[in-house]
């Protein structure tokens, strides 16, 4: 099971340059990329995503990479039309505001796409490439290390859950029994006459509709299919996304049958923990 959150670099060089890779990734219901290499380098991006997606499945990957050729002899080469671009507006600027009579060359030098990159060698793209497999691989290690601990915090509260249910199931008999009870006691304190037949019918009813059996058939299956789901390999984020919301509807329900302070607070522990276990799964590629 891997974790959508996790961060991993790595730093390679060779005779032509050095870089260094950072990759980046968080929640995201799908996969989504975004991309920082300089201009010069562009052209993989696309290489890049192919094989990014071979090994993730979801989550927002920030992949950044700073390059620095080792050509320090290579004169500077200006893009000429820029440059007469840039001459034309300055002229423009200056017609209007002669004041506007100052210009640092150094300062134009910086302006975007007046000095052309480089060019860069293709056998260097090789070496980006296994350096960016390797991030790859140590991205996906952190993100197992952490799915790990994710696993562990949900088999907890399944476990917690399970103890919860098991705790519920033998009070529901001593519940009704306690509720059809004060309901004698009222009706003999209020002095009514009631058929008896008729106050059968009506625990019997009050009976079917507090009977929480069946929820608690529904919240054990779903614990055991999340239990299963973790333990699976690949992408398992959206079903146990689906199985939380299937657990806090049984815990709802639960809620919504109460007839006591008992099982009323069963079910808002249920709901904490299913919250909890759900603030988790949002992590879960």
């Amino acid at each position: 099971m891997y974790s959508m959150t996790a961060s991993a670099n790595i730093s390679g060089m060779d005779e032509i340059a050095s870089w260094q890779w950072e990759i980046r990734s968080v929640n995201q219901r799908f996969l989504e990329f975004n991309f920082r290499l300089p201009d010069a380098l562009r052209h993989l991006e696309m290489t890049l995503r192919q094989r990014a997606k071979r090994v993730i499945e979801r989550g927002k990957l920030d992949i950044s990479l700073k390059y620095q050729a080792n050509v320090p002899t290579q004169p500077l080469q200006l893009n000429h039309a820029q440059l007469a671009h840039l001459s034309e507006a300055i002229g423009q600027i200056q017609a209007m505001f002669p004041e506007a009579t100052h210009i640092n060359p150094l300062e134009m030098l910086q302006w975007p796409g007046l000095l052309q990159p480089p060019a860069v060698e293709q056998d260097v793209s090789a070496g980006l490439l296994s350096d960016f497999d390797s991030a790859l691989t140590r991205l996906n290690q952190v993100r197992a290390q952490e799915g790990e601990t994710l696993a562990h915090l949900i088999q907890q509260r399944v476990e917690a859950m399970r103890e919860q249910i098991a705790q519920l199931r033998p009070l529901m008999s001593d519940i009704l029994a306690l509720h059809r009870q004060r309901l004698a006691n009222k009706i003999t304190e209020l002095a009514l006459q009631i058929d008896e037949q008729r106050l059968a019918a009506e625990i019997v009813l009050l009976t079917q509709k507090a009977d929480i059996d069946e929820e608690l058939d529904r919240l054990t299956h779903h614990l055991n299919e999340v239990e299963r789901v973790i333990r699976q390999r690949g992408a398992i984020g959206r079903r146990l996304d689906f199985l939380m919301q299937e657990l806090n509807r049984e815990a709802n329900t639960l809620g919504s049958k109460s007839i006591d302070t008992r099982t009323t607070e069963a079910s808002v522990a249920l709901k904490v923990w299913i919250e909890q276990m759900r603030e988790q799964v949002q992590n879960i590629e």
